[in-house]
């Protein structure tokens, strides 16, 4: 289920409207109420704990192209909208962040703007790293200062038509956003809060995991979907079929978060990058804390499902015997005859909710391209499943997972030969 952020054309017209009315508004620029930390006197705790949430946010893996410079920018972000390129973040003085402030810094963070005050797109999920405390922006605006600096010019965004134009985002922002740094609930404990405020903040979690609306704003109150993010399926955090954790034990939640694998799950696509960039780098006791506030999570039914292409019922059947013979012959030498796996190279497939969710796009991608865990110090050797692309036509990656999904207790619906095709298209993420 492909639940893109697009935004029509009248609705784009629309905030196009608002942000002209907008546009002489003035924004007041917030800074805190912590001045810039001297250069010469950051203490090495500040910077231990700048350098930790750097890493938890990611950052590295957004602000690198692939085999470019560390932080230095140039990462390409396919959207709907169209692709968005992630800024240098090296202290250079010309094209980094070697002549922001600390009060600059914090305003991006916080407010999502700039140094000169240019509003920034919400790619950069400003509208989670709001919450972030003042003192820790600090911290890690101190670290990224001591960063080796890149001289690398920031490529332009390359958008369609009308979300070019900046000025959209006032009316955005009027709509959807709403600066604030967390604040702890007093009816929870200091670890819960420390997972809340992870999650919510500086893990940016609900950016990947949460659905959107036309506007491309997080819409999870109407919706308890997962969303769509470098064309894989992010599956919901609330929802016990896609990615709830509410009834696993905090040591598999923290081992899955840890090393990318754990018994009730593994990670692939772009969670497994997440995994190997940074969370295999988090202090154990902020995995932890995380752990316990997704476990509280309140549990939401799974997605609706509609809005996919429909097979009949008479084609499903067919598409079921096929893949049934595709399934002997390719995959149960290792998920097994009755989908029951074959730890630890396979997973089971028999009751494997990765294998059944209601949007059929990442086990689609992994039939494709293979599924690849992350190598971490928890799991250096993962086993990995090879691709199927270059061997399987659309319709035999179809015929088989329509199979997988309704055998040995699955109920799933089937999954149709467009789905494939609209997935081989698109790049890996």
């Amino acid at each position: 289920m492909k639940r893109a952020l697009w935004i029509t054309l009248p609705a784009g017209l629309v905030l196009l409207t608002i942000g002209v009315v907008l546009w002489l508004i003035p924004h007041a620029r917030q800074t805190g109420d912590a001045t810039q930390p001297s250069d010469a006197t950051v203490a090495a705790d500040v910077l231990a704990r700048g350098a930790a949430l750097v890493t938890l946010g990611d950052c590295r893996a957004c602000h690198t192209t692939r085999g470019g410079a560390a932080f230095a920018g140039g990462r390409a972000t396919p959207t709907p909208f169209g692709t968005f390129y992630a800024p240098n973040i090296t202290p250079d003085a010309e094209t980094g962040i070697g002549r922001w402030t600390a009060d600059d810094f914090w305003n991006a963070l916080h407010n999502g703007r700039s140094k000169d005050g240019t509003l920034l797109y919400p790619t950069f999920p400003y509208t989670n790293f709001t919450k972030i405390s003042r003192a820790d922006a600090d911290a890690m605006y101190a670290y990224l200062l001591r960063q080796t600096p890149v001289h690398r010019a920031n490529q332009p965004h390359v958008l369609k038509f009308p979300y070019n134009h900046r000025l959209l985002l006032r009316a955005w922002r009027l709509l959807f956003f709403r600066p604030g740094v967390y604040e702890a609930n007093a009816a929870k404990g200091t670890q819960w809060n420390r997972g809340a405020y992870l999650v919510q903040g500086v893990g940016h979690c609900s950016a990947c995991h949460e659905a959107r609306n036309a506007l491309g704003a997080i819409q999870s109150r109407d919706n308890p979907a997962g969303g769509l993010v470098l064309n894989w399926y992010a599956p919901a955090l609330t929802a016990r079929t896609e990615a709830g954790v509410q009834d696993w034990p905090e040591d598999d939640i923290v081992a899955l978060l840890k090393t990318g694998v754990s018994p009730q799950g593994s990670t692939t696509g772009p969670m497994a990058e997440v995994v190997y960039e940074s969370l295999q780098h988090a202090d154990l006791a902020d995995l932890r804390a995380m752990a316990v506030y997704l476990k509280s999570l309140p549990a939401t039914p799974p997605p609706p499902a509609a809005g996919f292409i429909r097979v009949s019922a008479y084609e499903a059947v067919a598409m079921q015997k096929r893949g049934a013979g595709l399934y002997a012959d390719h995959c149960v030498q290792c998920h097994g005859d009755h989908g029951e796996g074959r730890a630890p190279a396979a997973p089971a497939l028999a009751g494997n909710r990765a294998v059944m969710t209601i949007a059929a796009i990442n086990p689609i991608r992994i039939v494709l391209f293979g599924g690849y865990p992350p190598g971490t110090d928890g799991d250096p050797r993962p086993f990995g499943m090879p691709p199927f692309a270059p061997s399987f036509s659309d319709q035999q990656i179809a015929d088989v997972l329509t199979y997988v999904r309704s055998s040995w207790g699955n109920d799933a619906r089937p999954v149709a030969s467009a789905e494939v095709t609209q997935n081989r298209a698109g790049p890996l993420w």
